[in-house]
């Protein structure tokens, strides 16, 4: 019998059917193939709690983490790696709701087998000539989403490093001395972004040597969207301070709400004060696939730089994440460039310009792209369309349940797959004007939180936002999701917090 079949059958018939009706259900998706079907088997032959919860002490001996002299046997070993397995979030889930990746796509994950087992490092073309080519095609396909014909990039190790790649970059545009001469010869440059934007524009700005002090918050509407004229505003101010403004950073896809900055109106303000425009889409970049979706980018061909990253929302797997710009003066490499002879020779018998690890900071570089272009390959433009939409659908489904229970009670509509919302429980519903409600409701999540991982049920994040106390964010974007997984979710935050 082949491993497909026999793993098939382990899983009863009625949880089969079960699975597989949840599978067929309308949506924008299309049908399944035997292959999906059995990487939904095995999530329900193995994955069947989210997490085993231990406690930091009790897990640490568990795994006997030591290590010692002399090594272990072979049936040691593979206790060891069962155990990991054991003990780790199953991030592949379709009830891990707790982070902007999920799920798994089998052939990214064949992608991302396979570069491991290559080993190449892509910074020449002598070492990793498929992936040079590979990743320049990935790029261009990506830029052609933005609405650029022409451009440059690269794949970076996570969207912070992209964010921090365009200050960089914008910073050299601006004064290239920095260079060769460091800060020193700089005046006070001031950034600009909206305080729901990542914390990696200030975590940048300290790493680079900006400072965080000049980082300007920008004024944002009730649904987190930044307020272009509060921009404007702003950036006068700081040409009034004898500050030199040089970098906007809106959002796509902010990381609660899921806020799409009115990018149209920022270029607008960007154009007037000759200020760099970069676009954190890391989140929200993926609308791009859409036809229905991809107006809430509308304006993105206007920035000078893209951050996006296809881990999140198409299930490319960790690591994924690219930085896109339309320059076409080959910046990155002036800007990162150290003309390291013993690399990046320039007699070589080949297109040196194929040589693109001077553009980046890195020396070691993993191959990226692989997974994405094997995904891309497989699926297509249009099945990644439909990635996107279903989970819109979902979305939508989910939050017209929501609206049918009692206790549920969203922070605003949705615009993206970011839906949050607090869960009054019974001993809070009708007592919204007592002194201590705010202080009573922001400790319900938190308490619902810690039973759900101890349980192991699911997974969902909660946060507080400005005077809005704790309101849980769930975000929908696995392709594993079904419908009746939704209707869990629901049916466990109630009865995990009914007592609360």
């Amino acid at each position: 019998m082949k491993p497909s079949k026999l793993l098939w059958r382990r899983c009863s018939a009625k949880a089969r059917m079960s699975r597989r009706r949840s599978l067929m259900e309308k949506s924008p998706e299309i049908p399944p193939s035997r292959l999906q079907l059995v990487l939904k088997a095995m999530i329900c032959v193995f994955l069947v709690q989210v997490c085993e919860w231990k406690e930091p002490e009790e897990l640490a001996l568990l795994l006997d983490l030591e290590l010692r002299e002399k090594g272990e046997q072979k049936e040691k070993l593979l206790q060891r790696v069962r155990d990991v397995a054991k003990y780790s979030v199953k991030t592949s889930h379709p009830r891990f709701f707790n982070q902007q990746f999920a799920g798994v796509d089998y052939h990214s994950l064949a992608g991302r087998f396979l570069s491991e087992a290559l080993n190449t490092n892509l910074f020449t073309y002598e070492v990793a000539p498929v992936f040079v080519l590979m990743e320049a095609e990935v790029l261009r396909g990506l830029r052609e989403l933005v609405g650029w014909t022409e451009g440059d990039g690269l794949f970076c190790p996570g969207g912070s490093t992209s964010n921090m790649y365009a200050l960089n970059l914008a910073r050299y545009r601006l004064y290239p001395e920095v260079k060769s001469q460091g800060l020193w010869s700089l005046p006070r440059l001031t950034i600009f972004t909206s305080p729901e934007s990542h914390y990696s524009v200030k975590k940048g700005a300290a790493f680079m040597g900006f400072g965080m002090d000049n980082v300007i918050f920008v004024k944002v509407d009730d649904g987190g969207h930044m307020i272009p004229e509060d921009l404007d505003e702003k950036i006068k101010l700081s040409k009034s301070q004898g500050a030199v403004p040089h970098f906007v950073s809106c959002t796509s896809g902010t990381t609660v709400q899921g806020a799409f900055d009115p990018l149209d109106r920022i270029a607008d303000v960007c154009d007037k004060h000759k200020l760099w425009l970069h676009v954190d889409a890391a989140w929200g970049g993926s609308v791009l696939f859409s036809k229905k979706h991809r107006h809430l980018m509308k304006g993105v061909n206007r920035a000078n730089s893209v951050a996006w990253n296809p881990h999140k929302m198409l299930v490319a797997g960790l690591q994924c994440s690219v930085l896109l710009l339309k320059d076409t003066t080959n910046l990155l490499k002036k800007c990162h460039g150290a003309n390291a002879s013993y690399l990046f020779q320039q007699d070589k018998f080949y297109d040196v310009n194929l040589d693109i690890g001077d553009k980046s900071v890195q020396c070691s570089r993993k191959v990226d792209c692989l997974k994405l272009w094997l995904m891309w390959k497989a699926v297509g433009s249009t099945g990644l369309e439909q990635r996107v939409d279903k989970a819109f659908f979902h979305t939508r489904y989910l939050v017209e349940q929501m609206k049918k229970r009692d206790g549920f009670q969203l922070l605003r509509e949705p615009e993206f797959v970011n839906v949050c919302f607090w869960f009054i429980p019974p001993s809070l519903r009708g007592k919204e004007k007592n002194a201590d409600y705010q202080n009573r409701l922001a400790k319900v999540a938190p308490v619902i939180k810690e039973r759900m991982m101890k349980q192991g049920t699911m997974m969902v994040g909660y946060q507080p936002l400005g005077d809005r106390v704790n309101f849980f964010r769930i975000t929908i974007l696995s392709p594993l999701i079904s419908q009746k997984d939704l209707d869990f979710f629901l049916d466990e935050i109630e009865r995990l917090g009914n007592d609360v």
